[in-house]
C-alpha cells in the first residue's frame, strides 16, 4: 500500500472556506489529506507579523505538517467577507502575498501558494 500524501492550508477559521480549499488542494496536488491550520484572518496575521504568539503558533503547526506528514505544498488563504481580516479584496491580495513571503522565510522544503476564495466560494490562485 502506498503512503498517503499531505498538503497544508493556512486557512481562515470561517467554516465556509474549508471544503472548497481542501478540495482545491487535493485536486491540484493530488494529495489524500490537507492539514488545515486555522486562525481568524491568517493572511492578515502573517502579513503584519505583529501578533508574534499567533505567528509562532502557525509556524509550529506548519512544522508538524511538513516534518511529520511530509507536506510539500503550503497554501495561505484569504477570502471574501472575512470577519477576522475585514478588508477589501485588493488588500486581501496584498496580505496573501506578504504572508507568502513570511512563510517562505521560515525555510520549509515546500512550495507556497496564495489562494483567494470569492463570494461564490470558488478558489483561485493569487499570483506572487
Amino acid at each position: 500500500m502506498s503512503e498517503k500524501k499531505f498538503a497544508t492550508a493556512i486557512n481562515c477559521m470561517d467554516g465556509r472556506t474549508q471544503l472548497p480549499v481542501n478540495e482545491y488542494m487535493k485536486k491540484k496536488y493530488r494529495v489524500d489529506y490537507v492539514d488545515t491550520i486555522t486562525e481568524p484572518g491568517p493572511n492578515g496575521i502573517l502579513a503584519s507579523n505583529k501578533d508574534l504568539a499567533a505567528v509562532e503558533s502557525i509556524k509550529r503547526r506548519v512544522a508538524i505538517s511538513t516534518g511529520k506528514h511530509g507536506s510539500k505544498n503550503i497554501a495561505i488563504v484569504g477570502h471574501h467577507d472575512c470577519a477576522g481580516n475585514p478588508v477589501d479584496k485588493d488588500t486581501h491580495f496584498i496580505h496573501v502575498r506578504n504572508a507568502m513571503k513570511t512563510v517562505k522565510s521560515w525555510g520549509f522544503n515546500a512550495d507556497i501558494i496564495g489562494l483567494w476564495v470569492d463570494e461564490n466560494w470558488k478558489v483561485s490562485e493569487v499570483k506572487p
